[in-house]
């Protein structure tokens, strides 16, 4: 049967191992380096504007949200929000999450392409991540080739948008531990710290990317597009 196929999870176990071993490393190193305080004294917040007024850009509301790593960049409004013991806290782990969503900012700021493009992939994205499956899933039940194409076109969106975001966030984070040093938010040694942070949370990112384009992968086996496979 299809919908149990267990060829589907030979193909995505790699993605879904990096990214139980990409969670776990991102929450052990955040509870670190939680501990550890920045000898600035700024909380999240302060870095973040710090960061943004020393860049010249003054148009961003920053505010707290509810939730554990919940930290993001929203173009649309212009707001950063940081999630509370990020808004609150002066620790390692603050700085290097605040610093990296202030980098998106700057990002949006100065016309970093690749934010460019993945915010013009987002609404097809939301769309196709969500309904993909369901669309392939119905085009093998009723045997319908067109049906499982369409799905594969928009599987094929989501994987677009996770390899795109991959330069994005690593962009975001590179700006931040150079930031961080160049505008006295930490010291050279504590931004090594705090820049492990950030190297965790990207591995996420990749492991994202992974899963994306071994679900990919599978599908078009599974239509005879890879491999001699013709079932």
């Amino acid at each position: 049967m299809f919908y149990f196929d267990p060829l589907y999870f030979a193909f995505i176990l790699p993605g879904l191992g990096l990214a139980l071993f990409a969670t776990f490393l991102t929450k052990t190193t955040f509870s670190k380096y939680s501990n550890a305080g920045s000898s600035s004294g700024m909380t999240g917040a302060e870095a973040a504007y710090q960061m943004l007024k020393r860049s010249g850009v003054n148009d961003v509301t920053i505010e707290p949200v509810q939730g554990m790593l919940t930290d993001h960049y929203d173009p649309s409004s212009r707001t950063l929000r940081l999630s509370e013991n990020v808004y609150n806290s002066n620790s390692l782990s603050a700085m290097g999450v605040a610093c990296h969503e202030a980098g998106h900012a700057l990002q949006h700021a100065f016309g970093y392409p690749m934010l460019s493009l993945r915010t013009v992939l987002v609404p097809a994205t939301n769309i196709c991540s969500t309904f993909y499956a369901w669309v392939i899933m119905f085009g093998f039940f009723f045997q319908s080739r067109p049906l499982v194409m369409a799905g594969v076109v928009m599987c094929t969106v989501a994987v677009i948008f996770a390899v795109v975001t991959l330069p994005v966030e690593w962009n975001a984070s590179a700006r931040a531990k150079t930031a961080m040093v160049n505008h006295g938010i930490v010291t050279p040694g504590e931004a090594s710290h705090a820049g492990k942070v950030l190297n965790a949370a990207f591995l996420t990112y990749v492991a994202s990317a992974v899963t994306a384009i071994l679900t990919l992968l599978y599908y078009l086996f599974r239509l005879g597009l890879l491999g001699n496979n013709r079932d």
